[in-house]
């Protein structure tokens, strides 16, 4: 026999979607859309911070005249904006794709922070 929930669905308890305690009734929704706008922070924030330091430290690095080293440092970091946009929103949580675009970062922020450390040591 079949007994309806407290929600009033007819279907088991175990096939219901889990609520945290702290969530009042009816706020999936209001969670979904949460974390949709923390992933959208990060793919908008953190994809351009991520596109910045790459542009930064390729610019830096690339044995070209200043121009073309900015020109072609740009062009990268049109690819690599897009590509973080697409890393955020393939991950199952807001806080795996902002751990990415952390350690995705850390590698460029380490060179340009060895770069200016020794620029003004001498």
């Amino acid at each position: 026999m079949r007994t309806t929930q407290p929600s009033g669905s007819p279907l088991p308890a175990d096939t219901l979607p889990r609520r945290h305690g702290w969530l009042p009734r009816g706020s999936e929704g209001l969670r979904y859309r949460a974390g949709v706008a923390v992933r959208a922070v990060a793919a908008i924030g953190g994809g351009y911070a991520l596109s910045g330091l790459w542009s930064a430290a390729i610019a830096l690095y690339l044995p070209a005249s200043p121009g073309e080293a900015a020109v072609t440092a740009t062009l990268v970091a049109f690819v690599i904006y897009p590509c973080a946009v697409m890393w955020v929103f393939a991950m199952r949580s807001a806080a795996r794709a902002w751990l990415g675009l952390l350690i995705a970062a850390a590698l460029p922020a380490a060179v340009l922070g060895w770069h200016y450390f020794l620029r003004s040591a001498t």
